[in-house]
């Protein structure tokens, strides 16, 4: 079978490399010159199972609007007269329930827990490496009532398989010394030893020559401009190249794994995708000052941060993402929210990080309202998601490309997941790709 992979970044590449050792014949097309150039660049870095309680939970609604008139919101909800963003934020009110709250835990862990073992999997058949630590995740609240409201989802994560144990503040010292610096402000952590981090942006470049070496094409600088249908299925593929050539480009199989721009190219195929870019900030910085440096990875939870140790013979950085700003399309960097993510390291860990060669990035984020993606078929019998990860993207990426690799070849999913299109599929998540 011909498969055509939309998009380079890390769904696109695992969907691809799946695909290829399924037996397909495999073509991936991306507009950037080189693989995991946007979205997948320079994430947060965390395998983070542990990280499932979604943005939208019973204490959102509120926060949101304490958040509104803050430039350096963690959530920052810039209202605009977008139709998309104000149905994405009416569906996003609706999953806050605590109702739908349990139930978007439970897929994000199912998920999340199968893609952890099958990138563990994957990393010892190919030997890949990319500052990979698995050391686990620690998350730590500065906050009593964030601590507080952090216990109920962490005993649901348990119940489900991901074991994030509630851990003293002393506990959280003891195993993560750099924090000693805020100990009096710390109220408590959890910890969840199976988790992991890494260079997201090394480790889908390393797969993508693994997948070129073993037979899949990547037509780099090729911009996918339409999908075109005919009888029920997809024909062919639109694109241009580096020098603006229109090209045709046809297959059996199409895999839309294109983030953020998903829902551009389905909308004129009658498939409306509930995804809203939600603009993710990052800072790069060498490591000053080693013994003040993190060694296992944290997520900050009042502020949205995750702080990742990057270290490889080239040189040892740290990487801090996070933070979420629903603003269109816009990738411009927003030097208050930038410089709030610097302020919070050197509050935490001063000295830690050589603030001066301090590198900003931003990218979007495909974020679904209950941030459980969209992974499987659609109404045309031959197209298929792969896309709406949200900040997740990284740690759902090997366990949703072999999902869907699966799910083209007509072999049943691994994980108990509610994939778009099949009968385990939850109807509101069917629908929006129907």
């Amino acid at each position: 079978m011909r498969a055509i992979v939309l998009g380079s970044g890390l769904l696109g590449i695992t969907s691809a490399h799946y695909l290829q050792q399924l037996g397909h014949e495999v073509t991936v097309i991306d507009r950037q010159p080189t693989p995991a150039a946007e979205t997948s660049f320079a994430n947060g870095g965390q395998i983070s199972v542990s990280h499932a309680e979604p943005w939208a939970n019973p204490s959102a609604p509120l926060k949101v609007l304490q958040w509104l008139a803050r430039e350096d919101a963690p959530l920052l909800f810039r209202i605009r007269a977008d139709l998309r963003q104000w149905l994405w934020g009416l569906q996003f009110l609706r999953e806050c329930t605590p109702a739908r709250t349990r139930h978007n835990i439970e897929q994000i862990v199912s998920l999340g827990t199968y893609s952890r073992e099958t990138l563990q999997q994957l990393r010892a058949e190919l030997g890949l490496e990319y500052a990979q630590r698995t050391q686990g995740i620690l998350h730590f609240y500065t906050s009593q009532k964030e601590f507080d409201g952090a216990e109920a989802p962490a005993r649901q994560m348990r119940e489900l398989g991901c074991d994030r144990r509630v851990i003293s503040a002393d506990e959280a010292v003891s195993m993560e010394p750099a924090l000693a610096h805020i100990r009096p402000q710390l109220a408590g952590a959890t910890f969840t030893a199976e988790d992991e981090s890494g260079d997201a942006n090394q480790f889908a470049r390393a797969l993508a020559r693994r997948a070129a070496e073993a037979g899949v094409q990547f037509r780099m600088g090729h911009t996918i401009t339409a999908l075109r249908e005919a009888g029920g299925r997809i024909d062919h593929v639109e694109v241009t190249d580096a020098e603006g050539r229109f090209q045709r480009i046809q297959g059996d199989a199409f895999v839309l794994a294109m983030g953020s721009f998903s829902p551009l190219l389905a909308a004129p195929l009658g498939i409306r995708l509930p995804i809203y870019p939600a603009k993710g900030y990052s800072v790069t910085m060498p490591v000053l000052d080693a013994a003040r440096a993190h060694q296992v990875s944290l997520t900050d939870d009042e502020f949205k941060l995750v702080f990742s140790r990057l270290t490889t013979p080239e040189g040892d950085r740290l990487r801090i993402a996070g933070t979420a700003e629903l603003n269109g399309y816009d990738r411009n960097l927003n030097r208050v929210r930038c410089e709030a993510i610097v302020r919070r390291v050197e509050q935490l860990f001063p000295g830690a990080g050589d603030t001066s060669q301090a590198q900003f990035w931003a990218g979007l984020r495909p974020a679904t309202p209950s941030n459980v993606p969209l992974i499987g078929r659609t109404k045309l019998g031959n197209l298929f998601l792969n896309t709406g990860h949200g900040t997740l993207g990284w740690t759902h990426a090997c366990g949703s490309g072999k999902s869907i690799a699966r799910i083209v070849s007509g072999l049943s999913p691994e994980v108990d997941f509610a994939f778009t299109g099949m009968q385990s599929a939850l109807p509101r998540i069917a629908a929006a790709a129907a």
